[in-house]
């Protein structure tokens, strides 16, 4: 059987839409938000910084991987910063693939019980938008989004 055609749980689709709450990206476990040499780039351009001081600054070595740290107290991500009272991501213009693809992340999407669990810590799970399946798996392997500048250069203006 070709694992290709195994009918996925969520075939109807899913409705996620994002309220910017942070959640997704604050503790209180400690966890890695895995980025790419691409991604550092961008990120390092985004803060007009290099990618040498951004390295030094807000990054960590795992293995062969890099992760952005996290505040040693809270474990949320160090680009989670509150502005005007409100959690927001300080790079998100240019947040790394593992940020863009959340919720559908294979362990959120591992069965309607993992998805509902995570709904607990992310009010956006199951509201606003619906997500075919084909967009949910379009999404999770969309690990180069940084090919397409355009969409860069406008959120970069918004």
């Amino acid at each position: 059987m070709n694992r290709g055609n195994v009918q996925k749980w969520y075939a109807a689709g899913l409705c996620f839409e994002c309220t910017g709450c942070g959640a997704c990206c604050s503790g209180p476990g400690e966890g890695y938000i895995w980025v790419t040499r691409p991604e550092i780039e961008l990120i390092a351009r985004h803060l007009k910084t290099t990618p040498g001081q951004l390295r030094q600054k807000y990054l960590r070595r795992v293995g062969l991987r890099t992760t952005i740290i996290e505040h040693e107290t809270t474990k949320d991500c160090i680009f989670l910063r509150t502005i005007g009272g409100r959690k927001q991501c300080v790079i998100y213009p240019v947040r790394p693939s593992q940020c863009r693809t959340w919720p559908f992340w294979p362990d959120n999407l591992s069965g309607p019980n993992a998805w509902n669990s995570t709904a607990v810590r992310c009010p956006g799970i199951n509201r606003g938008r619906h997500y075919s399946a084909k967009q949910i798996e379009q999404i999770k392997r969309n690990k180069q989004w940084w090919l397409n500048q355009n969409d860069i250069a406008e959120s970069s203006q918004k």
